[in-house]
């Protein structure tokens, strides 16, 4: 379920030594089926919050912080992508891994697909998140994990955190209440070169096995519970993103992500 969630906390000046992420990798292969009728024909990143696609804001937001390189796995109308970005976007070069079989898979076989095609730090994406720009100053650094504060009406999957802000453990979505702070994944990832060559070999053993159908966060949470995998988590609240899974959630985040003209009608009215 998609939230709204605000963050102020920056440490993006105390990186030393710590070389930021260029590489992004996005997943964009399911059909979107949930925002059907607009999936029909196209892929749900390119469906408009506004004025501006899903895809739009965030290569926008991958330019503001210096990305050289985007890798996009795509599935369903793969070509309105590719016509849409075509090889190279600003200083972005862009390529793409196609699943044939995305109607069948999940998204733990839609990363599995970039195992080949990646081979360095990289900041993971799914195709249905928009946020303020901002959120990504802390997240452009490797085995980072994006995370907000988690609120009873909320579901999906959850984290655990300790004193230090690491992740400890993954916990399926649930409506039960729970004594201790959780926090809601937001689906953003940062993996250092190490870290992806370890989560590929897990990948490869759920392939071989034939689960394609499960998510990567299980893959995840396996291996941060054998301490394998650690991730430093980020927060996402206090500035705004959202999570586009059906057609309210559509509708909230086009209040949450203006557009100019809107923009400028709300300060006009505020002022009136």
């Amino acid at each position: 379920m998609a939230s709204i969630h605000f963050n102020m906390n920056s440490d993006s000046d105390n990186h030393c030594g710590t070389k930021r992420i260029t590489t992004a990798l996005l997943l964009a292969a399911g059909t979107g089926s949930r925002l059907f009728p607009l999936t029909k024909s196209s892929p749900k990143c390119l469906i408009l919050v506004n004025d501006k696609s899903i895809l739009e804001r965030l290569v926008t937001n991958l330019k503001s912080h210096g990305f050289k390189r985007l890798v996009i796995v795509t599935g369903h109308e793969q070509e309105c992508i590719v016509d849409y970005l075509g090889k190279k976007s600003g200083d972005i070069s862009i390529e793409y891994v196609h699943s044939p079989l995305y109607k069948t898979t999940n998204n733990i076989y839609s990363l599995w697909m970039a195992r080949n095609i990646i081979n360095e730090p990289f900041v993971l994406f799914e195709s249905d998140l928009i946020m303020n720009s901002t959120l990504l100053d802390d997240m452009v650094y490797p085995d980072r994990m994006a995370v907000a504060l988690m609120q009873p009406w909320l579901n999906g999957t959850t984290v655990s955190l300790d004193k230090d802000n690491k992740v400890t453990q993954f916990q399926k979505g649930t409506t039960e209440s729970y004594s201790d702070i959780r926090y809601k994944t937001v689906n953003i990832y940062s993996f250092s070169l190490p870290s992806w060559q370890a989560i590929v070999k897990r990948l490869n053993q759920y392939i071989e096995a034939g689960n394609v159908n499960c998510y990567y966060e299980t893959v995840f949470s396996e291996m941060v519970d054998n301490k394998s995998l650690a991730f430093e988590s980020v927060s996402f609240d206090h500035k705004p993103w959202y999570e586009i899974d059906n057609m309210k959630d559509l509708a909230k985040a086009e209040l949450l992500f203006p557009s100019e003209l809107k923009k400028v009608t709300i300060l006009e009215n505020a002022v009136a």
